[in-house]
């Protein structure tokens, strides 16, 4: 007997819990779940998919735009009396809630659910706060920036990969990094041009720049022509495009995997910093009102599937690639750049914590680029755990009966065994020559005290902040170069000796600070002056923290 057949016998005998019935469905605490996902649809797919060979414009798709073959969006459509209706996009991840198995699950708990394209984000929030919605899917920092009238109640997936800054390299070959790209602007104003970047507006491409923008050192978004564009597919092929002046666009798959293919630079991807893009589903506050059990009904459907497909991932490349019309290698790439959340790890991160950070870091960018008047002064108002809790005890009372026989399913019910891994080791040597993705903005200088490698109260706090900035970055992708500069007062071998001293105790502080990722210290004493600056002025006395590319 193989071990998954020897698993659904083990569970048979937990029949009043757990039972297998004919038809290839799982029943948890007498909730429809169907194992075995898979159907034929019109739909298209979104932000990971786009235009393929041999798909027309109408099934290629994208995230935020565009109306789709028998599909229909939700300024065009009636709400019809006591269905539940989902507003969202075209998105892999949000497949699930488009399914027939999932719609079936629904009917069987007395629920019917209507799901509708609405691409743009003010107008989404604008039904939901109208009463011509019910809930509505979408990226966390887009919820901050439209407020709609309603809580989160529920985590849907974080993108790992699927969205990416990518550098023009083939127009301009020496453009591989962002300490590059700062002079080329430089180079170009020279000369009277200004350079552009593009990306696709209210979309996670968007939210990447305003990273950028907030994250960098000499990485100004008004330092750019910003040519926005309403999909994926149009910004790559401005990139492309040798008459434009585009140096940087923002794209997701599968338009990534081709630029890396053809020879074009991604110098920062979500999997370089896989908590930035966090997709949510929104309860409207009239819904938590009146009809609270719906929500917990749905979100117990919803997880269900997600536990499903925990089980028998085959099924969900399968729901993928039929939603999105896509071939099986190109779900694969799709489901690779998607971390989907199960019910349990979503309930760690609306009560440990975890959600309420993301809700402030993310907030913080979309002040500083001025898409957000102030942070959220308490952010534990803006979601809710409660109507999670009944697809929480269904997904233990799985994991405890597979535990023994699969315990990496049991893990990955959880959320473990996706992103958990040991940080790989790698030399000093290959984190000097690994390449560059730019230094990171200090808000204050690292300060030390006079000729001594002694933090100040100032620095330390510094470091404090520089600590939470580096959490954000994957340890597995991303290794840190700490780079110690002085001014030119003293000797060549006492500044050079006192910047790898400072170097090193910074280094040391971070890992205190319990990060886990690669570093280096290194001291360059007064031979890389930053110019336009006497040798011997404080200012030269400096360090950067330089994020270089691991893989």
């Amino acid at each position: 007997m193989s071990k998954q057949n020897s698993l659904i016998a083990r569970m048979v005998v937990v029949i009043t819990t757990v039972g297998i019935i004919s038809g290839g469905s799982l029943w948890l605490i007498d909730k429809f779940i169907p194992l075995f996902p898979g159907r034929t649809t019109t739909t298209a797919t979104k932000r990971e998919t786009g235009q393929f060979l041999g798909q027309t414009t109408a099934t290629a798709t994208k995230r935020e735009t565009g109306q789709f073959p028998g599909r229909t969006t939700a300024t065009a459509t009636k709400r019809e009396a006591g269905q539940l209706t989902l507003l969202g996009d075209t998105f892999s991840g949000y497949s699930t809630f488009r399914s027939t198995e999932f719609q079936d699950a629904l009917k069987e708990v007395g629920l019917s659910l209507t799901y509708l394209d609405e691409f743009d984000q003010t107008n989404r929030a604008d039904l939901l706060n109208q009463g011509k919605a019910d809930l509505l899917v979408t990226t966390l920092d887009q919820f901050l920036k439209h407020k709609p009238q309603g809580k989160i109640v529920g985590l849907i997936d974080r993108t790992v990969g699927a969205d990416a800054v990518v550098l023009n390299t083939k127009k301009y070959p020496n453009l591989k990094s962002l300490l590059d790209l700062s002079q080329l602007v430089q180079q170009q104003r020279s000369q009277g041009k200004q350079l552009s970047i593009t990306y696709a507006g209210d979309t996670p491409s968007e939210y990447l720049a305003l990273v950028l923008s907030t994250k960098f050192e000499a990485f100004n978004l008004s330092d750019f022509q910003v040519k926005e564009v309403a999909d994926a597919s149009e910004a790559w092929h401005l990139l492309k495009e040798p008459k434009q002046n585009v140096a940087v666009a923002v794209i997701w798959e599968p338009y990534v995997t081709q630029a890396r293919q053809q020879g074009y630079t991604v110098v920062l991807s979500s999997q370089d910093a896989p908590k930035a893009i966090v997709d949510v589903i929104v309860a409207s506050n009239r819904l938590i009102n009146s009809q609270p059990q719906k929500i917990s009904a749905l979100l117990e459907a919803y997880y269900h599937r997600i536990d499903a497909n925990m089980w028998e991932p085959s099924q969900l490349k399968k729901q993928i690639a039929e939603d999105g019309k896509l071939s099986p290698n190109e779900a694969v790439a799709v489901l690779q750049g998607i971390d989907f959340f199960t019910s349990i790890e979503a309930k760690n991160w609306l009560t440990n914590g975890t959600l309420e950070k993301r809700i402030g870091s993310i907030a913080a960018v979309l002040v500083l680029t001025d898409r957000m008047n102030q942070v959220p002064g308490n952010p534990k108002q803006l979601f809710t755990s409660q109507f999670i809790n009944r697809a929480v005890r269904n997904t233990a009372t799985l994991m405890s009966q597979v535990r023994t026989d699969n315990p990496e399913l049991a893990d990955r019910l959880t959320g473990k065994g996706k992103m958990i891994v040991a940080t790989s080791e790698v030399t000093t040597s290959q984190i000097k020559t690994a390449p560059d993705i730019g230094n990171l903005q200090l808000r204050e200088e690292v300060k030390f005290e006079l000729g001594s490698a002694q933090l100040t109260k100032e620095g330390q706090q510094t470091l404090n902040q520089l600590a939470k900035s580096l959490k954000e970055f994957n340890e597995q992708t991303v290794a840190v170069r700490v780079i110690g500069h002085t001014s030119k007062t003293g000797s060549a071998k006492f500044n050079q000796k006192l910047s790898e001293q400072r170097a090193q105790v910074v280094v040391g502080a971070l890992r205190d600070r319990g990060l886990k990722h690669n570093f280096v210290a290194e001291g360059k004493g007064f031979y890389l002056p930053l110019s336009g600056i006497p040798l011997e002025d404080p200012r030269q006395q400096r360090t950067e923290i330089r994020l270089v590319r691991k893989d």
